[in-house]
């Protein structure tokens, strides 16, 4: 299979690239004009991708020979949520990456005469706001706040290209669990100097995935034409803030007896505290167990011993 992909280079994206790659398909890298080429990946094509332009790759107004044969594509690009307060800027800069980069996208899927079959889109469960302990599946009414606000733009774009006749899957991402990057090693930290604990209440719902499932998902999604719409890449077992850090502290064998107030952390990271470490997101994974399937990781002690082995 030839599959186009953006954000290759970050976590997600590296790790499918090489998993892709490693099955012997190829995948086309869309990189930007400042992004260097990731190394030690066979299989993988770089081509040059300037989404400003609305489309525009290498000068030419379409994905020109890097969209040739292309029967997917998958969208994973978008600036860090977690990289610095939430000033106007930042603001800023996460809703440009993300939507003008999707509406980029499928501008040029829409110039082209044979279009790719799929678009897996990246998404996030922060559509859904702060929610406490209800139950939250995919036919869950989005939130009202500022991620929620992007995530609907976001998944809109994105959903452009069902009219065209491609099939839109909306992966929406809860918290990554992987050594390599993501939360846990900034999770992992605090813990280390024996000064971990929960975060506020401690009360409030984390939903995460390991990295080899989102690997998983992102492939069966690929591969399944049943899969469109919004898909909650999250594995079933949602643990509360303090269950999490329990446990993790257990699998790295270390005291979790100091407890962050949530005023200092409001204090510390503004509107981001709540977003991200006080917001409470209790997600299901309903569609994807609907389709049969098969979490490698359900359970949070072993994932977190995989993960971290």
């Amino acid at each position: 299979m030839k599959i186009l992909m953006t954000g290759s280079t970050g976590l997600v994206g590296t790790a499918l690239v090489n998993k892709l790659a490693h099955e012997g398909h190829t995948v086309c890298r869309l990189l930007r004009p400042q992004t260097k080429s990731p190394a030690g990946i066979k299989g993988g094509i770089d081509v040059v991708w300037n989404p400003s332009t609305f489309g525009v790759v290498s000068g030419r107004s379409e994905l020109g020979g890097a969209g040739v044969g292309a029967e997917a594509v998958v969208n994973l690009a978008g600036a860090s949520i977690a990289d610095g307060r939430w000033s106007d800027k930042r603001k800023k800069l996460l809703r440009t990456s993300r939507i003008y980069t999707t509406r980029a996208l499928v501008n040029a899927l829409a110039k082209m005469s044979a279009r790719p079959a799929v678009l897996v889109s990246a998404s996030a469960i922060g559509i859904y706001g702060s929610r406490g302990d209800e139950l939250l599946t995919e036919d869950s009414a989005p939130g009202t706040d500022f991620l929620s606000g992007l995530a609907r733009e976001w998944e809109a774009e994105a959903m452009k290209a069902d009219a065209l006749g491609i099939r839109v899957v909306l992966a929406r991402f809860g918290i990554i669990l992987s050594r390599d990057g993501g939360a846990l090693p900034r999770m992992m930290l605090p813990f280390k100097f024996g000064a971990g604990g929960k975060l506020g209440s401690g009360k409030q719902w984390m939903s995460w995935v390991t990295i080899e499932d989102v690997v998983g998902i992102l492939k069966f999604a690929l591969e399944n034409s049943a899969v469109r719409g919004a898909v909650n890449v999250v594995a079933p077992g949602a643990v509360q803030n303090a269950e999490f850090t329990k446990v993790l502290a257990k699998v790295m064998r270390r005291p979790a007896i100091f407890p962050a107030p949530a005023f200092a952390l409001r204090l510390a990271l503004g509107e981001m505290a709540d977003a991200l470490l006080l917001s409470s997101q209790r997600v299901m994974p309903k569609k994807l167990q609907q389709l049969g399937y098969f979490f490698l990781h359900s359970e949070l002690p072993a994932a977190l011993n995989a993960v971290l082995a």
